[in-house]
């Protein structure tokens, strides 16, 4: 065995070593110089009589203030439908289906599965019931969050995909 691996050291590193030599002998490429960086102006804040930034005053402290509690608020206690796990824009109206006056909305998830909605049934992740289904949208009312503990009504739509 060891007459076998030292068999395999031989001409092969006379070669490698002569070749290293041979690079060693080059003369070094000229490097490149480093870009210009452009200088740039500094900007600094003179406050004066200016207010101090970092501090809030009372006009916008006002105008943070969450309003009264509306009474608008999800349901925390109401069983999730499949269609709240996708946001609204992930989700397609394909068409409407409609039967003893009864209209139906259909909805493509991004998975490609086909739903049936109606009136009264959720969809998105901000509480979006839906009010109204045309021919050419389906109408939502979603309930979002406006500040800490504080919610608000904002009305959305899924329009037909063509």
């Amino acid at each position: 065995m060891i007459a076998l691996i030292a068999g395999c050291g031989g001409a092969d590193k006379d070669e490698l070593t002569a070749y290293i030599e041979k690079v060693k002998q080059r003369p070094p490429e000229p490097i490149e110089p480093l870009p210009e960086i452009p200088q740039v102006d500094t900007y600094i804040y003179e406050p004066d009589n200016r207010r101090d930034p970092f501090v809030m005053d009372n006009r916008t402290a006002r105008a943070v203030m969450p309003p009264p509690n509306s009474g608008i608020a999800p349901d925390p206690l109401r069983r999730k439908e499949e269609l709240e796990q996708f946001s609204l824009d992930s989700l397609r109206m394909v068409g409407t289906l409609e039967q003893n006056e009864t209209r139906w909305g259909l909805v493509v998830t991004p998975d490609g599965i086909l739903h049936r909605v109606q009136v009264g049934n959720y969809l998105g992740q901000n509480n979006g019931q839906i009010t109204g289904i045309g021919p050419e949208a389906i109408r939502l009312t979603e309930i979002i969050s406006d500040g800490p503990g504080s919610w608000r009504e904002r009305e959305s739509l899924i329009a037909l995909s063509q």
